[in-house]
Order: C-alpha cells, then structure tokens, then sequence
C-alpha cells in the first residue's frame, strides 16, 4: 500500500498588485521622482547667509515676546469681536449661496447648461486662496470688515458647494423619481425630495465652515481685511511683540474652544 499524500501545499499569500507591475518602469519612476527633488532644492535661490541671520533675529522676536502682554485687552476684544462678526455674516452668506450653487451643480438635477453653469462659479470661488481675494477686495471696497466678509463668502462658496453639490449626486433617486410620476413640479421635487436627503450634510458643513471662517478671518485680517489679524499686523509692524503673542494665544484658545463646540453639535446631527 502506497503512503499516503502528504498535505497539500499551502496557496501563497495575497499580495495587493502594485499600481505599476514593471518594476524597471517602477524603479526608473522613483529615480526621477528622486532626481526632481534633488533638483529642485539645488536650484531654489536660498540665501544661506540671510538663513543663518534669522536665528538671530528669530531669538530676538521670541525674546521680547515673552512673557505675553494683555494690557491693551480692549483693543484685543474688539479685534476678536470684529473677526466673529465677519465670520458669521460671511458664513451665512455662504451657505445662502452655496444651497443654489450646489442644486445647479449637481448632474443628476440639473440640465447640462446649467451644471456647466453651477460647477464654473464653484472652479471660480476654489481656484484663489483666501489671501490673494482678500487683497482684490481690499483693492475695491477699502480696508475693513467688509472686505472680510466678502473675501469669506468666496471662500464658503467653494468649499460649502463643492460638497453638497456631492452629497444632491449620491441621494437615493427613487424618491425624486416617485415624486415625479405623481406630477409633482421641480420646485416640489426639491424641497420635499432632495433638500430633506440632504438637510443633515448641509448643517455639518455650516457648522464646519464657520469654525473654518474664524480660522480663515485671522488670516485674511493681516491684509487689512478687518477683524484680529489686522491687530495682529499692526502689533508686529509696532514691533509690539509681547502684544502679538497675546493676540495670537487668544486666536488660539478661540479656535480650540469652537472646535469643541462645533464637535460637539456635530456629534448630536
């Protein structure tokens, strides 16, 4: 009797296939990914001599920043009021119309002219940082809040509607399509169809999005756009550096304390 088979061998374990199977072509891809780099720092115009100052200067500034003064608290308050007022009023004009821009967005609902129509206004309002619109506005409304807002409105737009333009594509179609077969007309369709699917999404992102506009409205304030950044430019232009650390603690704690409580909100949509 012959002995018997001895247990089948083991299949090999399961690899995921690489994006690129060649591994020449993989390997000569690396290389010049490598050789970019290389090039690219050998040939960036660094000033070697102007670096090795800052850490100097660099000192200095720390140095006379701490400890942090908060004796011109007035001035700090209202910097910090003024940035929560933009970043309200840009965050509700955004939403405002981001809801619209999002429904022209969406290819399931709307007709080929119109998305065209609605995605090239969103392109638009993502293809510029907050900075660089920021200074267009500065430019035709003057310095101040108003040009905060609008800069913030922009900035809301692109992000607000890029989103819920998403989330109308991926509803569940057959209640639109119910809707419809009842004779329903396309304003019906919307509010009682659609905007209930995605009413949960749009709060998210409101909420999100004014957290992300106090974060935004700092920034854009060193521009001359209004609100705490402008404080924070006009101390560091005073060489007030103390000052400007105690504005920056307060931009801090302001921004980890609505992080909390939009995190919070969030977590009870």
């Amino acid at each position: 009797m012959s002995a018997p088979a001895g247990p089948a061998a083991l299949p090999d374990r399961w690899s995921k296939p690489r994006m690129i199977r060649n591994p020449v072509l993989r390997w000569a891809l690396w290389l010049v990914v490598a050789a970019y780099i290389v090039g690219t720092i050998a040939t960036l115009p660094i000033d070697w001599t102007r670096v090795s100052e800052g850490f100097s200067r660099a000192a200095r500034i720390f140095g006379g920043s701490i400890p942090p003064n908060f004796e011109r608290s007035g001035l700090l308050v209202d910097g910090f009021l003024e940035s929560l007022k933009i970043a309200v009023l840009a965050s509700f004009g955004g939403v405002l119309i981001s809801v619209p821009a999002a429904f022209m967005a969406a290819r399931n609902i709307a007709p080929l002219p119109v998305f065209y129509l609605g995605r090239a206004l969103i392109i638009v309002a993502r293809s510029f940082h907050p900075v660089i619109v920021a200074i267009l506005f500065v430019k035709t409304v003057g310095f101040g809040p108003l040009a905060g807002v609008l800069t913030l409105i922009v900035y809301s737009i692109g992000f607000v509607a890029k989103m819920l333009a998403e989330r109308i594509e991926e509803i569940d179609f057959g209640q639109v399509e119910a809707l419809r077969a009842t004779g329903a007309p396309y304003l019906s369709v919307l509010f009682y169809a659609i905007f209930p699917q995605i009413l949960p999404r749009l709060i998210g992102l409101s909420i999100y999005q004014l957290d992300s506009n106090l974060r935004a409205s700092a920034m854009i304030g060193i521009v001359g756009a209004g609100g705490i950044g402008a404080t924070l430019a006009n101390a560091f232009g005073r060489y007030d550096y103390d000052f400007a650390l105690a504005i920056t603690i307060v931009i801090v704690g302001a921004i980890l304390v609505s992080e909390a409580i939009s995190g919070q909100i969030r977590k009870r949509i």
